[in-house]
């Protein structure tokens, strides 16, 4: 059994095909981690009710609220239900840093996609919507980069 807190990890990271695509993004990393009890893998858009696979998201707004799929279907509150109960799930388990997929709309810590008014995509500076509310719940956010050195 671990000695400390495990970490919440982006469950793409840890293997779980939960991505917007239905697809993982692998890190042995991250998989020794969980597999080693010291991560637990979360998925903050399935948590807040959104299938696999599914229609990317990004923001649409300056302020990085609003989420919207490229047809344009408002997932905000998916967004943002999923993201509570991750923090719920932090708190249920002491867990006190986070390992997130970076770019994502749920587990950017520092970049995120913001879809442009002529429909392109930009990485833009900011966090997804579960990374936000960690951080403000006490939590250490790293991204994968920082913990592998890139994709």
């Amino acid at each position: 059994m671990p000695q400390h807190p495990p970490r919440l990890v982006s469950a793409c990271l840890a293997g779980l095909r939960c991505r917007y695509d239905g697809r993982a993004r692998t890190d042995p990393r991250i998989v020794e981690l969980v597999c080693r009890g010291e991560a637990i893998p979360v998925c903050p858009e399935q948590l807040g009710g959104l299938p696999t696979p599914r229609e990317a998201a990004a923001f649409v707004d300056e302020a990085l609220g609003r989420l919207e799929t490229r047809s344009g279907q408002d997932v905000t509150p998916q967004f943002e239900r999923g993201a509570e109960e991750v923090v719920r799930l932090a708190r249920a388990v002491g867990a006190r840093e986070a390992i997130l997929k970076e770019r994502s709309p749920s587990c950017g810590s520092r970049w995120v996609y913001q879809r442009q008014p002529d429909g392109t995509e930009q990485v833009v500076p900011g966090q997804g919507v579960a990374a936000r509310r960690l951080q403000a719940e006490g939590l250490r956010l790293l991204s994968e980069e920082e913990v592998t050195g890139g994709e």
